[in-house]
């Protein structure tokens, strides 16, 4: 009884959609941050406005994440962290070649949020067994958020950029993990 009372508790913390879906997410991140990468090592200045659209394209992704598991009980945080994503993003998309301290200070910000969010989220499904690379990714996020401002005034987008991309690709390493304990999970259940 207590077994089953138990097993219960954990199965209600478990993100009800498919395991694909986190698969999915992170995949996407992924090809995402392989985007902004080539975008930095090949257009210059104008590549901040293509690595705000991939920022702005994972915040998005996120939130249809979120509200595909709603009943996840991580709904608000995630969206929270898509939001941020978004907000990053647009901003970035908004002044690709002025971007200047400011905006750099601002996405720092708002990815160091989102690293504090994935943490949280890592911590509340530690039970998952996929959680440490979600907790890893959260760390990194913060590191890239204090890097990023810590850059201020860059010699050129790359150094941004190439934050940017390394934290969009280990987020969605991240989840394609997370998705795989999932699927574990599902298999051993």
């Amino acid at each position: 009884m207590v077994t089953d009372t138990k097993s219960a508790s954990l199965a209600s913390r478990n993100p009800q959609s498919h395991w694909a879906w986190s698969v999915l997410f992170g995949t996407v991140l992924i090809v995402l941050g392989a985007f902004a990468w080539f975008a930095v090592v090949s257009v210059g200045f104008a590549s901040m406005g293509w690595i705000g659209a991939a920022l702005c394209a994972g915040g998005v992704a996120q939130g249809l994440h979120a509200l595909r598991d709603r009943p996840w009980g991580m709904f608000v945080p995630h969206i929270v962290a898509g939001g941020l994503y978004a907000v990053a993003g647009l901003l970035a998309m908004a002044e690709p070649e002025t971007g200047g301290a400011v905006l750099t200070a601002l996405i720092a910000g708002l990815i160091a949020a989102g690293g504090l969010l994935r943490i949280a989220v890592a911590v509340r499904h530690w039970h998952l067994g996929g959680a440490g690379l979600l907790l890893i990714g959260g760390l990194v996020g913060i590191l890239i958020g204090v890097a990023l401002d810590q850059s201020l005034p860059w010699p050129g987008i790359w150094v941004p950029g190439s934050l940017i991309a390394v934290e969009l690709i280990v987020h969605g390493a991240a989840w394609f993990e997370l998705g795989l304990a999932l699927r574990r999970l599902g298999r051993a259940g």
